[in-house]
């Protein structure tokens, strides 16, 4: 077998983790946002601060792939992993602002509420469907396992970018609406 299809010996630890972390996160996350912390000053602050990182996370991916197909695999995977980083970052937030704050509710009508819905459910279902694609891509890049790593990249890239572009879209749609 060759190198790059190779699996790592601790391969088995690796899955474990990414099963692991890809139920348990959805499932914190869920029971977090369901906690309101009692009389704490609501984090307004940090809805813009989360779409900007959302924002980010989309360039930082496109440059990522950009940097790959140039063969600047050691830019590749730094940019992946500020990438990941953000998207922590970016899910901390979220669940801070949703533990100290109520929803907002969109306010708009007719054909654009229910395209921002439909952006907003396609968003959350695939930022659930994305965690368990880009710890694989990730560890199949860390292991050098390069071809299985490609034919992942391929599915997880535009799936991980389109959450990424849809959470600044959401949130412009829902911005006129935060009472502050």
């Amino acid at each position: 077998m060759e190198a790059t299809t190779r699996q790592p010996k601790d391969m088995k630890k690796y899955n474990k983790w990414i099963i692991i972390l890809s139920v348990v996160i959805p499932v914190v996350v869920a029971i977090l946002f369901g906690v309101k912390i009692p009389n704490v000053k609501p984090l307004s602050f940090l809805p813009p601060i989360y779409a900007t990182i959302n924002g980010i996370t989309a360039f930082l991916l496109v440059f990522a792939v950009m940097a790959v197909k140039k063969g600047k695999i050691k830019l590749h995977e730094n940019l992946i992993k500020v990438a990941i980083a953000c998207s922590v970052a970016f899910l901390g937030m979220y669940v801070a602002y949703h533990m100290t704050s109520e929803s907002t509710k969109f306010g708009g009508e007719g054909f654009i509420k229910y395209f921002y819905l439909f952006l907003l459910l396609s968003h959350i279902l695939l930022s659930i469907i994305i965690i368990p694609f880009v710890l694989i891509t990730y560890v199949r890049g860390i292991t050098n396992n390069v071809e299985l790593h490609r034919k992942i990249a391929k599915i997880t890239f535009p799936m991980w970018f389109y959450v990424a572009v849809t959470g600044v879209v959401v949130y412009i749609m829902i911005k006129p609406y935060y009472i502050h």
